[in-house]
């Protein structure tokens, strides 16, 4: 079987976590201090990407779906 993400992807998220580990690893934009692991990965990831490397894209948020289905239960529900 093939691998889903690339040893140098997985490399770049081992990095990440060390960082994070040291408490040297900072978020985008605001540049606060990262202190949760799935942050920590999910920046580890955010890189590899932005590297080229062999990972899968980003999920679909979801949530933008079940909203709209939501309100539109609530309408029928009103009328």
């Amino acid at each position: 079987m093939a691998r889903i993400y690339s040893r140098k992807a997985s490399s770049d998220v081992r990095r990440a976590m060390k960082k994070r580990k040291a408490g040297t690893l900072r978020s985008g934009r605001s540049k606060k201090k990262v202190t949760s692991r799935k942050q920590a990965i999910a920046i580890g990831l955010s890189e590899a990407r932005a590297k080229g490397r062999k990972v899968p894209k980003k999920a679909a948020k979801a949530r933008k779906t079940t909203k709209k289905r939501k309100t539109a239960k609530k309408r029928k529900a009103r009328a």
